[in-house]
């Protein structure tokens, strides 16, 4: 997986598992446009990421569409084009039918398929140009119900439907579009989702029951499989939705 010569814009990109894709992804040559809302954060894996290539960076906040236009200029302006689009920035907020909101799920489906939607849009001619590909990182949640978290829930089952239609429109253009499905990994999201450090660690110890795998996954398996989608190797795939859960969306209780 060679990403010499290669731009890549990662959302996201300041924590978890954007993080860790971000250093991967250096490691194998790319140009990357580095993109999250956590500034010290951001610059943290700017740092590491400069050790093997060329960095931007760019503070958004993803329900702006001015900070998403901005995202794909600045990435323009620098490199001169855009190959590879990781639509990765996503939250996760709990609730059931009888205590969400609609403000609730406004939040959530603004950052986690509005923002995915306007920024492909914007990178799509670039894309097609450069006869690249997108990745968009889904969830588990999108492929199974869970309950709890409904408004996540469906926006990643919007998620996992927008690749597929993308894949097919943009097929015979030679643009590939796929997605991962993680499953639990070990990251701040869950906790940001209002998990207490205890609720959290008791989240983890189910995940042994959960994932057929009998653990968490962790951000640098997502990281392998999102390179692996994105790079040439993955060449005949596209509209493919690939779970990296530990097996947890093969499993049923019984």
């Amino acid at each position: 997986m060679d990403f010499s010569g290669k731009v890549v814009i990662l959302t996201g990109a300041s924590s978890g598992i954007g993080a860790s894709t971000a250093v991967y992804l250096a490691k194998l040559k790319a140009k990357l446009t580095l993109v999250g809302r956590n500034v010290n954060n951001l610059k943290k894996v700017g740092k590491e990421c400069d050790k093997y290539t060329n960095t931007l960076l760019v503070t958004a906040d993803l329900t702006k569409e001015v900070d998403i236009q901005n995202i794909i200029k600045s990435t323009v302006d620098q490199y001169g084009r855009i190959d590879v689009l990781v639509n990765n920035a996503g939250i996760l907020e709990m609730g059931t039918i009888e205590n969400t909101s609609l403000e609730q799920y406004d939040r959530v489906m603004n950052t986690n398929v509005r923002s995915i939607y306007y920024l492909t849009i914007l990178a799509t001619p670039h894309i097609i140009k450069s006869k690249g590909n997108i990745v968009n990182v889904s969830s588990v949640n999108g492929i199974r119900s869970f309950p709890g978290v409904l408004a996540y829930n469906v926006s990643k089952a919007a998620v996992d439907q927008f690749t597929r239609c993308v894949a097919l429109e943009l097929a015979p253009k030679g643009v590939r579009v796929n997605n991962v499905n993680p499953g639990v990994i070990v990251s701040e999201l869950q906790k940001r989702g209002g998990l207490s450090e205890e609720q959290y660690q008791a989240f983890l110890t189910r995940s042994k029951e959960t994932h057929a795998l009998g653990r968490p996954g962790q951000p640098d398996e997502v990281a392998a499989a999102i390179a692996f989608l994105a790079s040439d190797l993955a060449s005949n795939i596209t509209g493919a939705s690939l779970p990296v859960d530990g097996g947890r969306h093969a499993m049923c209780p019984r």
